[in-house]
This record gives structure tokens, C-alpha cells and sequence, in this order.
């Protein structure tokens, strides 16, 4: 007659205390890896915006700069100068040189 004796597993107040904090410090690195990965992701979402709203500003400063090359072109000053009934004296100018 074999009685089945089954021997509960004792453990010591100094394994319990093992066990727990391995438990708690895995659980606290899981919920820290998933913080910093959303946290880079947000990031990452607001480095793209800027690179567009970056990329919309560069196309608007050559636009600006192909306006004022094109009003500083010598045609559109002439043109100008002719409608406000100004003339050509080359009397007036004067070259400095060293």
C-alpha cells in the first residue's frame, strides 16, 4: 500500500525575495521598453512633419529668389526706369578705384 505522500516545495524567505524582484524588474524593463519605443516612435513622427514642413519652405525661398533675380534683372530695371520717365546719364557716374 503505497500512499501517495506529495512533499510541498518550501521555499526560503530569501528565494521568495529573489523571485519577486526578478519578477518586478523584468516586468518594470518591459514596461520601460515599451515607454522608450513609443516615445522614439513619437520622435520619429515629429522629425518627418519637420522634414516636410523643411521641404515646403526650401521650394517657397527658391521661388523668392527666382522673383527677385527676375525683378533685379537689368530688362525689368530699364523697364522701370523708363516708366518713371528717368534717362541714361553717363555724365553722373563715377568709378572709384583704388
Amino acid at each position: 500500500m503505497a500512499t501517495n505522500k506529495r512533499r510541498k516545495l518550501k521555499l526560503l524567505k530569501g528565494e521568495r525575495a529573489l523571485y519577486g524582484t526578478a519578477i518586478i524588474l523584468s516586468l518594470l524593463f518591459l514596461v520601460f521598453t515599451v515607454f522608450s519605443k513609443a516615445t522614439i516612435s513619437e520622435m520619429n513622427i515629429k522629425v518627418e512633419r519637420l522634414k516636410g514642413e523643411v521641404a515646403v519652405q526650401i521650394k517657397k525661398n527658391e521661388s523668392l529668389t527666382m522673383k527677385v533675380n527676375e525683378l533685379a534683372s537689368l530688362d525689368n530695371i530699364n523697364l522701370v526706369v523708363n516708366e518713371m520717365g528717368l534717362s541714361y546719364n553717363n555724365s553722373n557716374i563715377k568709378t572709384i578705384t583704388d
